[in-house]
C-alpha cells in the first residue's frame, strides 16, 4: 500500500463569491479518490485570513525515494546495525584520576 501524504492548498486571494465557488467546485472535482479533504479559515487580524484546504494523496515517486533515503531504518535494521558494531574490536585503556591514558 503506497504511504499516503497530507498536502495543502490556501485561498489567500480576495474575490467574488461566484469565483470561489467555481473555484471550490474545481479542487473538489479534481481530488484524489479517498482524500478526506477539509476546508478551515486560517490566519489572524495582523497577517490576515486564508482558507486552507487539506486532504490525502497518494506519495510520488520522488516522494517515495526521498523518504526511504531519509526516514530512520526500521528495528530489524538497527539490531543488525548494532550487532555489526558489537563485533568491532576495540582496546579499553585503563585511565588514571587525571582521565589520560597510563
Amino acid at each position: 500500500m503506497p504511504r499516503r501524504v497530507k498536502d495543502f492548498i490556501d485561498i489567500s486571494e480576495y474575490t467574488s463569491l461566484d469565483d470561489l465557488i467555481r473555484y471550490l467546485e474545481t479542487i473538489r472535482d479534481n481530488l484524489p479518490e479517498e482524500h478526506e479533504a477539509e476546508l478551515k479559515i486560517r490566519g489572524d487580524d495582523v497577517f490576515g485570513r486564508r482558507l486552507t484546504i487539506t486532504y490525502f494523496r497518494d506519495q510520488t515517486a520522488d516522494e517515495a525515494h526521498l523518504h526511504a533515503k531519509y526516514s530512520p531504518p526500521d528495528d530489524a535494521e538497527m539490531e543488525k546495525l548494532q550487532r555489526k558494531l558489537d563485533d568491532v574490536p576495540y582496546s579499553s585503556r585503563d585511565k588514571s584520576a587525571s582521565g589520560r591514558p597510563n
